[in-house]
């Protein structure tokens, strides 16, 4: 059965969400993390979109973005995808696939369901239990928007 086409739809923000295959882990130190964080900001900077929330788990990524074309966001995904995937099978010594499928993607307006879900997918390590609050989680948007911390990766939405 095939797949579904994607939808691109302009002036329209993503929440795309990227698994581990098989739900295993894609992150297992500080380096891993931060070389994905690097990657995103490469390929955020090549197809000009913007990201306004992202959460790293173990085994999964959440990021909400507002691309400069939609239909490049196949393409910029893909890329980061492949690129942290090359580096980790090189780092762990690893072949084959690292993410499970193709990304998900679901079509966010730019309204106030926005900031709830850069809200849902920042509190997604204390949903996980892994933290008590979103404050005590590294490798999520969090910080950066209530702080306003300026790194080059983190956008902030037309609605602030």
């Amino acid at each position: 059965m095939p797949r579904s086409a994607r939808v691109f739809i302009e002036n329209a923000c993503y929440h795309i969400i990227a698994r581990g295959n098989q739900k295993q882990e894609v992150f297992f130190e500080t380096v891993d993390y931060e070389k994905y964080l690097q990657l995103l900001k490469k390929y955020k900077t090549k197809y000009h979109f913007k990201l306004y929330g992202y959460c790293l788990m173990n085994n999964h990524v959440h990021m909400v973005i507002d691309p400069g074309k939609p239909r490049e966001i196949s393409k910029a995904i893909q890329g980061l995808n492949l690129s942290y995937s090359i580096w980790f099978n090189a780092k762990y010594d690893k072949i084959g696939h690292l993410w499970q499928d193709r990304f998900k993607s679901m079509v966010i307006e730019k309204n106030d369901y926005l900031i709830t879900c850069i809200n849902y997918i920042e509190a997604n390590p204390v949903r996980g239990n892994i933290v008590n609050s979103p404050l005590d989680y590294l490798w999520s948007s969090y910080k950066e928007r209530i702080f306003d911390i300026k790194n080059g990766v983190l956008d902030v939405p037309e609605l602030f």
